[in-house]
């Protein structure tokens, strides 16, 4: 039996061991889960409301336990993990309304009876989990789909396998019947056999290349429902208004959770001059301010480490590699001395001029890009094959109104970090971000499928109907 572990990014310490699902681990998993379905999606839309919200209160009961968690795993501060179980938790009642109002049940009075929507479970859905947002990702993924009826297999991150196991323990706790929601863990060959596996369908966040991938490889399987949440080369423009107020909101942007959120602001677009120079420099003043430190640090930091060494080395590569093309350090990425190698230093780059690579850098990294007009702006936001988020710092409301008709994003605010989202409203990219199925509020629509109907409590009126059409006169029923 294959064992892996979770450590944590700030200390180095194990977080978690336990056993690989196999190939034959997951199968056994989705034929539970096929045989849990059948029974689930007859079951009562008030029962399946009951055990999300018992599951809301499961969360309740550990939530100090579950942000402390997800904190040892990700090394994000507990401030951040403190949310991220709070949206967890609101999460349910949120579903909850969106299900009823995106995928619930309508009846129009007819002539003959009545004409009724109703929406329908597909059946087994995979979700693959992400590592920034153990929790909180996958989990909107799971409350939408077993409201809706159907059954779920979770594969968390590979380097999150302990809030993953918790989340399903949770579950289970809340009365959730057996094989409805399972967890199999693993690596990349555990979320192939899923991925493999008779499912109907496949809910997943992560990047970019493994969403082409999985768009190539249900090609020619339409029979499973498809949603994709990817990452984003997100630009924010600042243009006009309060230096210091539009420094914080880049910050905001550009460094929360140590730039691990697919929203983060990864281009800074400012216009050429005075005012464009002070913005980067009020930026540049505020980067060493940022308190950098463990999880458990008194006071709390704003920033962890990265998720891994190895995504620190990652991220260092892709900096070396824009230096190399002609870019400019005004705050290199540094590393955080006494730390694990997990921890860097936010990088501020200077790439007017330079046509940098078209991809996501999941660090805090941000590049400038300085326009001669707002024009250009428009134009170098657009410039990118993903399609996530973007901002517009701007106190001009004819400004906005061009920005938010021209501007290619699934998310797009003004005068706000691109990072800002709200569990009640869509959440989701166009371009290489996903593939039209945008999450949180509207999750419903890919849990479920419409299935129209018109019904009648009797045949009475069809051959009365028929008969005038018929070409023998006189016709009589047999």
């Amino acid at each position: 039996m294959s064992v892996f572990t979770s450590t944590c990014p700030a200390t180095g310490g194990t977080v978690w061991s336990g056993p690989v699902a196999t190939a034959d681990d997951v199968a056994a998993a989705v034929a539970r889960a096929r045989a849990a379905f059948r029974g689930w999606r007859a079951t009562a839309l008030d029962e399946r409301v009951a055990l999300v919200r018992a599951y809301a209160g499961v969360l309740k009961e550990r939530s100090d336990a579950l942000a402390e968690l997800i904190a040892r795993e990700t090394g994000k501060p507990l401030w951040e993990t403190r949310q991220e179980v709070g949206a967890m938790i609101g999460k349910v009642e949120l579903s909850i309304a969106a299900q009823a109002d995106r995928a619930g049940e309508r009846s129009s009075a007819m002539p003959f009876g009545a004409s009724v929507l109703r929406h329908r479970p597909h059946g087994v859905m995979a979700v693959l989990g992400p590592y920034n947002f153990p929790g909180h990702l996958p989990n909107g993924h799971i409350v939408p789909a077993l409201l809706a009826g159907n059954a779920v297999v979770f594969k968390p991150s590979e380097l999150t396998p302990a809030v993953g196991a918790a989340m399903v323990d949770a579950w289970g706790a809340a009365g959730a019947p057996d094989g409805v929601v399972q967890v199999v863990q693993g690596a990349r060959d555990t979320g192939a056999a899923l991925v493999d596996a008779e499912i109907d369908g496949l809910l997943f966040t992560g990047s970019a290349a493994t969403g082409a991938h999985f768009r190539r490889r249900f090609a020619e399987r339409p029979d499973v429902i498809l949603a994709l949440e990817l990452g984003g080369n997100n630009p924010l423009v600042v243009w006009d208004g309060d230096v210091e107020e539009a420094a914080a909101i880049v910050v905001q942007s550009a460094y929360v959770t140590t730039g691990q959120r697919c929203s983060c602001a990864r281009r800074l677009i400012v216009p050429s001059g005075a005012y464009g120079d002070a913005v980067v420099d009020a930026v540049a003043a505020l980067i060493p301010r940022l308190p950098i430190g463990r999880w458990d640090d008194h006071p709390e930091p704003y920033m962890g480490p990265l998720i891994s060494d190895r995504a620190a080395q990652t991220a260092r590569g892709q900096v070396d590699r824009l230096m190399t093309m002609g870019g400019r350090a005004i705050v290199p990425l540094g590393a955080v001395e006494g730390r694990t190698a997990a921890f860097v230093t936010p990088a501020l780059l200077d790439m007017t001029g330079i046509t940098a690579p078209d991809n996501e850098i999941f660090a805090p990294v941000l590049q400038i890009h300085r326009v001669a007009s707002f024009d250009d702006a428009i134009a170098a936001a657009n410039d990118t094959r993903f399609g996530l988020s973007a901002g517009l710092v701007t106190a001009d409301d004819t400004l906005w109104q061009r920005f938010v008709v021209e501007a290619r994003a699934g998310v797009v605010n003004r005068n706000r970090p691109t990072t800002g989202a709200a569990g009640a409203q869509p959440f989701g990219g166009i371009g290489n971000s996903g593939n039209h199925r945008p999450s949180a509020f509207y999750a419903a629509d890919y849990c479920a499928y419409p299935m129209a109907s018109f019904e009648a409590d009797g045949a009475a009126g069809n051959w009365d109907a028929l008969r005038p059409l018929l070409d023998v006169e006189g016709i009589a029923r047999s």
